[in-house]
């Protein structure tokens, strides 16, 4: 099914949606270095260019020296929507799928910086698989983590029971047969779109923990690279759970600044998983598989909502 801009509006205004932004008269351009992202720097409106460009530099190394052993897990409580605790931590969350360059850019990124991110993946789409080769390894070592965000990316709160948990099950097996890993128990229900019901299906399946977001870059659809740029000084703060988007290149070139604002700002990038606590006895079971799953597998699969034709081409959306 198509993903709804219109929709995503309005669900991101419950979640802290930014204020409208109205933009400088005068064209201006910048040859922009790690220093022009400081946290009082270009806060107010006339001060942020139309237009960017970006100097050569090395690429920052917002965790060097990091060491998970050194966070004190924090325990869940659903859903999530920012961490937990105090600290200068920030989970760099990235959903969706479509561009496979823009996949291949940020795991090259995250090779290149050491930055931690958590994908959350539609396996709808090939990119993933175009792409093993560079995440694979990301996803071995445990700086990238891969979470369900959904086969098809439906809006979970219009499906029957059986077509939420086909949805989480179709993506969980992709994801074990593209990364050898399972997701489980991270999930995030597109358009952070949710009830008690899905909640309860999504559990019945070993899904237990939903992730929201607090603060998103906006490069859903075909955002300017001014518009990322002031969200990113906005939203990448401490204790914040960001939210991207694997969709369009737009975001490429900034993905070095974005890292040099991160540790400018002293933050420290994590997974859920380095976060979070691990699962509790009650989620173990969840997680396990039941004996009418095993009954189920002769079954026809339940039908789910497909992408629309043409659906990646500026209307996917979280």
């Amino acid at each position: 099914m198509p993903h709804s801009p219109s929709r995503r509006l309005l669900l991101a205004g419950s979640l802290g949606a930014l204020a409208p932004i109205i933009f400088a008269s005068t064209p201006k351009t910048i040859n922009a270095t790690t220093s022009d992202f400081s946290s009082t720097a270009h806060e107010t409106q006339d001060n942020v260019p139309e237009s960017l460009t970006f100097s050569p530099a090395a690429p920052p190394k917002p965790n060097e020296g990091f060491n998970v052993a050194t966070i004190a897990k924090q325990p869940w409580s659903a859903p999530m929507t920012r961490l937990p605790g105090e600290g200068r931590y920030i989970a760099w969350t990235v959903d969706d799928g479509v561009s496979p360059e823009t996949i291949r850019a940020y795991a090259e990124f995250a090779a290149r910086t050491g930055v931690r991110l958590t994908f959350f993946v539609n396996m709808t789409y090939v990119g993933f698989t175009q792409n093993v080769d560079v995440l694979k390894p990301l996803v071995q070592t445990g700086q990238l983590q891969i979470a369900n965000h959904t086969f098809s990316h439906p809006d979970l709160k219009t499906l029957k029971d059986d077509q939420v948990k086909h949805e989480l099950e179709k993506n969980e097996a992709e994801i074990q047969r593209v990364f050898g890993v399972s997701a489980k128990p991270y999930f995030r229900p597109p358009y952070g779109s949710y009830d008690a019901r899905v909640l309860k299906v999504a559990a019945s399946v070993g899904y237990t923990r939903p992730v929201l977001w607090e603060g998103t870059l906006g490069d859903e659809a075909k955002t300017s690279a001014r518009v990322i740029y002031m969200r990113s000084l906005k939203y990448v703060l401490p204790q914040r759970i960001l939210l991207g988007h694997l969709n369009f290149t737009t975001i490429i070139p900034l993905l070095d600044r974005l890292a040099g604002l991160v540790a400018e700002r002293k933050l420290i990038t994590v997974t859920l998983n380095d976060y979070f606590e691990g699962l509790t006895e009650e989620e173990r079971k969840a997680s396990e598989p039941k004996p009418e799953d095993k009954k189920d597998e002769k079954k026809e699969e339940p039908a789910s909502p497909a992408p629309a034709a043409g659906s990646g081409l500026g209307t996917t959306g979280n």
